[in-house]
């Protein structure tokens, strides 16, 4: 897993911790003395704000999990997979284009980092160099034709 996403999201996951461990107690203990809890705001805001941050943090924990398990084993040696920098020909543009596939939480679209999630990078996911990935756009279907291919073992070695 890259180290820059996991150090960001265990960043995210100490703060929301503080956040749900020291400030919404106090805030709802705050908000409790200022009496009737059926009209009190405060509380009602404080509440919601606890099962946003639960909610929150059961998502990154789940996602931290998921980004430990990437094996480098796994990821082809000469297809598109994760980590890998790919220049297509985008037919419906007329144009050569180069991305590099990365975690959702890395995406940067004008930088040409693209989520292996996103559809361009799933139709682009096991393609070697010569292949044809259809993509399904809002603008209609786009072709786009894998000229180069360097993958994240040809970049570690």
């Amino acid at each position: 897993m890259p180290e820059q996403v996991k150090k960001r999201l265990e960043e995210e996951i100490k703060q929301l911790e503080y956040e749900l461990t020291t400030e919404l107690p106090a805030e709802i203990k705050k908000a409790v003395a200022l009496g009737d809890l059926s009209e009190n705001a405060e509380y009602h805001m404080a509440k919601q704000r606890q099962v946003f941050v639960n909610a929150r943090l059961g998502q990154l924990k789940k996602r931290m999990g998921e980004l430990a398990m990437v094996n480098l084993v796994n990821i082809p040696h000469d297809k598109v997979g994760f980590g890998a920098t790919v220049t297509v020909f985008d037919t419906s543009k007329d144009e050569e284009i180069r991305y590099k596939l990365v975690t959702s939480e890395e995406s940067d679209v004008s930088q040409g980092l693209i989520s292996t999630t996103s559809p361009i990078g799933r139709a682009l996911l096991g393609k070697q160099v010569g292949d044809v990935a259809t993509v399904i756009t809002p603008n209609g279907k786009r072709e786009l034709e894998v000229l180069k291919l360097v993958t994240i073992h040809d970049v570690t070695e």
